[in-house]
């Protein structure tokens, strides 16, 4: 199965991204770990060529990634292996809020978002 880890076309994505906006690790190895989503378009995996890299095991080499579409922040699964939870349910595409909780693999992630 090949994986699109490839940048969103200029129509799907528009800067800047407003700062503040991060991620933080609630559960697993990188507890209290926080990465700024400082980029319209952040690839968190296990490989070398993502954004944000976190050698998790369960976790796929181009796992999700999050983007920035001029007016909210979202999360995208890129067909990782275990999936991409959003607040406890399976997701491929959705809108994130702020608080959200995001498992990738074994890993959760907690989302903070500015108002």
């Amino acid at each position: 199965m090949s994986r699109d880890t490839s940048t969103p076309s200029s129509s799907e994505l528009a800067g800047p991204v407003p700062g503040g906006a991060a991620v933080r690790v609630l559960r697993g190895f990188y507890e209290d770990l926080e990465m700024s989503l400082d980029r319209d378009w952040m690839v968190i995996g296990r490989g070398r060529d993502a954004d944000i890299v976190i050698a998790e095991p369960t976790m796929s080499r181009a796992h999700a990634a999050i983007g920035f579409d001029g007016s909210r922040f979202y999360l995208q699964d890129l067909g990782s292996t275990n999936g991409t939870r959003l607040n406890g349910g399976t997701q491929v595409k959705a809108v994130l809020k702020d608080g959200d909780e995001i498992q990738l693999g074994k890993l959760l992630l907690q989302v903070a978002l500015p108002n």
